[in-house]
């Protein structure tokens, strides 16, 4: 349950989130879903996987996320022939003082943008593996832990462009979420052309939040509450994946720490210090379907692994509120109750 510390701190980091969203949003024109999947991701401590065709603006989402946060920033251009050691670091030999000296690599930074991360072979993107889910390197025997906060932002062409390589399902696990740009309407693109005709607005932005005051609200959204059926029903679509006759591999239980963390993310988000069952849902499709693997089946039928999350969430039974409330003593005010059971409605 939040205390009233953590309830203030919400409320004030707010501001901060909505500066940041401001600045994304002013390089990126159009696309406010795509800033708030984004930011949503940063304050759940996920990493993020930015998928589309060339062109679209991935790079420059990645870039403008970093650059309205002050931190460290790396960049990694993933090439064919891209190293291991060049994201996590190399041991070398110092002849002056007779002992290795560790070179850390591109990884030891606080936001990490991996740009077009699945032309680099499985070898090499298998070297964040570690860094990702444990926020560590190990170089030769000895640990170094990564700054605090800790974000990868990777982008990747679909895999039917040329000279691609698909990422592992042990790589695409750690992503907490996936999302596509999309192309803009006629009046983003309209806009964007008067933006982006002369200078781009990459230059001028500025850090509009520091790094300490994102680690402070992810120590909010840590506190924001959910309830046991909320819980349940993230439990519920996750295991439905399992069992789907048109996936021949479901979404791990990493998927359902994942899902739930951005539901919070979420909430706090929408001003709220409890996750509702509409947040498990809003982001159940960006969570759970680059998990998701297609039988062959329903590959030939054209089934996405989008649209069976979809066909799972419409057969799910939701938690609805229903009254009476629980009263949080905290504060005065009310934290929904979920009781009965009923479908979603589509």
């Amino acid at each position: 349950m939040t205390t009233y510390d953590d309830r203030a701190s919400l409320t004030d980091l707010t501001a901060t989130v909505e500066r940041v969203r401001s600045a994304v949003e002013g390089v990126i024109e159009g696309k406010p879903e795509v800033v708030r999947l984004s930011l949503t991701v940063l304050l759940a401590e996920g990493h993020l996987l930015i998928e589309d065709v060339p062109g679209v603006g991935k790079t420059m989402l990645a870039k403008a996320l970093a650059r309205s946060i002050d931190c460290s920033v790396r960049r990694i251009q993933f090439t064919p022939d891209l190293l291991p050691s060049d994201i996590t670091g190399v041991s070398i030999w110092d002849q002056q003082r007779r002992d290795f000296e560790f070179k850390p690599g591109a990884v030891f930074a606080q936001i990490v943008i991996g740009d077009e991360i699945n032309r680099a072979s499985p070898k090499t993107q298998s070297a964040l593996l570690e860094s990702m889910e444990e926020r560590q390197v190990t170089i030769d025997g000895h640990t170094y832990e990564l700054p605090h906060p800790f974000m990868v932002v990777a982008t990747q062409n679909p895999v039917e462009m040329e000279g691609t390589y698909p990422l592992p399902e042990a790589q695409r696990d750690r992503f907490m979420a996936r999302v596509s740009v999309g192309y803009p309407s006629p009046e983003a693109e309209l806009r964007m052309l008067d933006v982006h005709g002369g200078v781009s607005p990459l230059e001028d932005l500025q850090p509009v939040a520091h790094a300490h005051e994102i680690g402070k609200l992810i120590e909010a959204v840590r506190a924001v509450h959910v309830a046991e059926p909320v819980r349940r029903y993230a439990v519920d679509l996750v295991a439905a994946t399992r069992t789907h006759p048109d996936l021949r591999l479901g979404a791990s239980p990493r998927a359902t720490l994942h899902l739930l963390r951005a539901a919070k993310a979420s909430a706090a988000l929408g001003g709220r210090e409890y996750a509702l069952p509409d947040d498990v849902q809003a982001l159940a499709v960006a969570v759970l379907a680059h998990r998701l693997l297609p039988t062959a089946q329903a590959q030939l039928n054209r089934r996405t692994a989008e649209q069976v999350v979809e066909d799972i969430l419409g057969t799910t039974a939701v938690p609805a509120a229903t009254p009476p409330q629980t009263p949080d003593l905290g504060m005065g005010r009310a934290t929904p109750a979920y009781g009965q059971q009923q479908p979603r409605r589509l």
